[in-house]
Parts: C-alpha cells; structure tokens; sequence
C-alpha cells in the first residue's frame, strides 16, 4: 500500500503479547522496480527460475524432474518450503543430497532473506528490516492481538515495493524514494519472516507497507495465491490497499478474489485530494468511485476507504458531512476506516485530538456510513511506512559478505 502506511492494520486492539517475542538481532535490506500488469499467469517459473518460493506444488514437481527426480520429490519440497519452512537447502535432509547439491549445482535457491534490523514496540508490535539480494531494505510489520483467552490474530503489514513513486505527502515511504518493484517471493518471505519472528501462524495480511501494490499488480497477485494456496491463509484474512491506479482495479476485480480492497482516500474532494495525495491529479475522484462501485459490482465484496486523519487539513465534521454524502450518491458496499495521522519526522501534519477523531467518526454513523477507528500501533518503533527504513538507507547498503551487524561501516550514507 503506500499512502495509509503508518499505524498499519485494521481496527486492530492491542494487547502486549512480549512472551509471543523473542529479542533478534539485525540483519536486512530493500530493492529498485518497474510497473507490472496486472494480468496472473498461470505458471509463473519465468519470473525468478531459480527461486523455489512462491512455486506452486505442480511448478516444484517439474523442476525435480527436470532434475532426474521422481515428481513425488516435488511434492516433497513444497512441504519443506511451505510447512517446515526451512531456509537452507541443504537442510532440506528427507531429500538425497544428490538432489540437494544438483539443486544448487543448477542455481537454485529458497529465496528466504536475512533480517537485518528489528525494533519492538512496547504494545507488542514488531516491525522488521529484511535485507534483499541486491542489498536494499523493505519493512515488514507484524501486529499481535489477543483477541481471546489463549488465542491470538497475527497480522502481516507487507511491502510491495522498495520505496513508492506516489508521494503522498503525508508518508514516510515517498519521502524515501523509489527504487523497484518486489518480486514474488519477496512478497511472501516477509509474511514467513513473521512468523519465524512471533513464533506463530499470521493469521491476516495486510498489503499496506511500503509502495503501491496497484503498480506491481502481477507480482502482488502471484503472492496472492501463494499465501492463499501455499501458505494457506484465506482470501478473506487478506487486504490489498491502493491510492488509486487508473484501470487497475478494473482489472484487479476480473479476478474476483475474495480478499477486501482497501482504497486510500483521505478526501471527500478532488481539490482537496490532490493537495494530500499528487497521483489524484491523473485519477479524478469520480472515476476512481465508479472504478469502486463497478468493483462492488462484480465481486459482491465491499470497499474499505482508509482516511487518514490530518489535523486541520480534512478532519472537520464538515468533511465528514461531505464524505457521506459521496459515498451515498455512489450506492453501497462501503466502509470506512479512520487512521489518525502517526507522526513522522520533518512532517508538517498533526495528528488530530481524539475529539475531533470521535466527532468525525459520529458525523458518518449520524449518517449510516459503517464506520471504524484504527487503533495506532507502534509509536515507539517507527511505525509510520517508510520510517524505520529512511533511518537506515535511501540508497543501497555496501555489500560486504562478512557483515552480519548493523554496525555504521555496513550503511551507505543517506543522500
């Protein structure tokens, strides 16, 4: 996602899960990109041949034979992959190392990468640099809530970019700066990396970290199905969050996934829009809400609308009268999700009084629009999207194979 980052997740209620935590220490890194369509292969080998994340079972079975195995070693490697979720291959043990050493003979990897920094928020959240191949750095975010006794919902923020072209002006990621889009499995690793982290399933997945997932279409949608088939995480307990890409949700709703589309709109005028978020000026907001209602229309799913609430600027009861009136002249299936604004360095935003925040949210109830606050979390642990990262890197890390620590020789200074 790009714009709504900062708090990340949905109306989420925290509770400090720290015995769910263990201390890690640092290693990771972030990555350049193109646009993708949006279009979703049916096999997709030809995006990274010589990455086994992200394959399907089918796809892991054709490289064993391709390698002079039966196709059952196939099977095999998805278990290993998926559900043992081993990073090495030469762990893979139940396989022959004959099979081990022709996979690496042939270049094949896991495509599992190291984490190079962690900060631990005090509510429990958890908020990840991975260091890429190309030596750069993507944030990853996991959020834990108990949501009863013994049992908890572990959400994953992920990235779908390296930085974000779209620069809306209250998001760290734009200030950061673009580089390129992430792979497949890039996408996936990060939900993994959660889990070795919190030592527990996620259960949901935001994409809402850094980046536009409208503008990597294809790669989003391949990770879509990996988490969903692979992994097995429900379409449902997934959200894929845009601020608006002229034609793509068009395209997004062709595939009638049942995972929610959340659209970040912090505005409930075109003017006004645009002097939040500059990508509006080539995406009118009547375009982009007949490109929600035909959503609607052909999925059955409703639209989340994030706001983020921006003290002074558009979070008066009178934008709030005006939203509602929007929305309704645009029919039903909405939703509505109100994000404080969560500070960030050098911003010249405020974060609105609780007040305003609740009288915002009453003016759109007094008006039948369905409506949630989204809980902060992880103030103490640059929470906001892009934060952690743009403390460490706006350009590529010095690749140094014997640096395993965060220490200041390994970082190339920011520009």
């Amino acid at each position: 996602m790009i714009a709504v980052s900062m708090a990340l997740l949905q109306h989420v209620t925290s509770l400090p899960l720290a015995h769910a935590l263990r201390p890690r220490s640092c290693l990771a890194v972030s990555a350049p990109s193109r646009k993708l369509s949006a279009s979703s292969p049916s096999r997709a080998t030809h995006v990274d041949p010589h990455v086994l994340l992200g394959m399907t079972e089918p796809e892991l079975q054709q490289v064993a034979v391709d390698l002079g195995q039966q196709g059952y070693r196939g099977k095999q490697l998805h278990h290993l992959i998926y559900k043992r979720k081993i990073k090495d291959i030469q762990e893979f043990i139940q396989l022959p190392q004959a099979f081990r050493n022709n996979l690496q003979e042939a270049g094949w990897t896991i495509g599992r990468s190291p984490i190079y920094q962690t900060v631990t928020a005090a509510d429990g959240t958890v908020k990840l640099l991975i260091k890429l191949e190309d030596n750069r750095l993507i944030e990853t975010v996991g959020i834990p809530v108990e949501v009863e006794k013994g049992a908890m919902r572990l959400t994953a923020c992920v990235s779908s970019q390296v930085g974000c072209p779209l620069k809306c002006s209250f998001c760290a990621t734009g200030k950061g700066g673009f580089s390129r889009n992430l792979k497949r499995h890039e996408i996936v690793e990060q939900v993994l990396a959660i889990e070795e982290i919190f030592k527990h399933r996620v259960t949901n997945v935001v994409f809402m970290g850094m980046g536009e997932p409208m503008l990597n279409l294809k790669s989003v949608l391949e990770a879509h199905r990996c988490l969903n088939k692979d992994i097995q995480i429900g379409q449902r307990m997934i959200t894929i969050s845009t601020v608006g890409v002229p034609n793509t949700i068009k395209k997004l709703a062709s595939h009638k996934l049942q995972s929610t589309l959340a659209l970040s709109l912090h505005a409930p005028s075109q003017k006004l829009r645009e002097s939040i978020v500059p990508s509006a000026k080539s995406y009118p907001l009547e375009a982009i809400m007949k490109e929600c209602k035909d959503y609607f229309l052909e999925t059955s799913r409703r639209v989340s609308f994030e706001y983020a609430l921006l003290a002074g600027v558009n979070d008066a009861v009178e934008h709030a009268v005006e939203l509602a009136e929007m929305l309704h002249e645009w029919g039903r299936g909405h939703h509505v999700n109100l994000i404080p604004f969560n500070p960030i360095e050098g911003s010249e935003y405020k974060r609105p009084y609780n007040k305003a925040v609740q009288a915002f949210a009453a003016a759109l109830e007094s008006r039948k629009i369905t409506v949630s606050v989204r809980q902060t979390r992880g103030l103490d642990a640059s929470a906001a999207c892009g934060q952690l990262r743009n403390e460490f890197q706006k350009s590529p890390l010095r690749i140094d194979s014997t640096d395993t620590s965060q220490s200041e020789s390994g970082i190339a200074v920011a520009c």
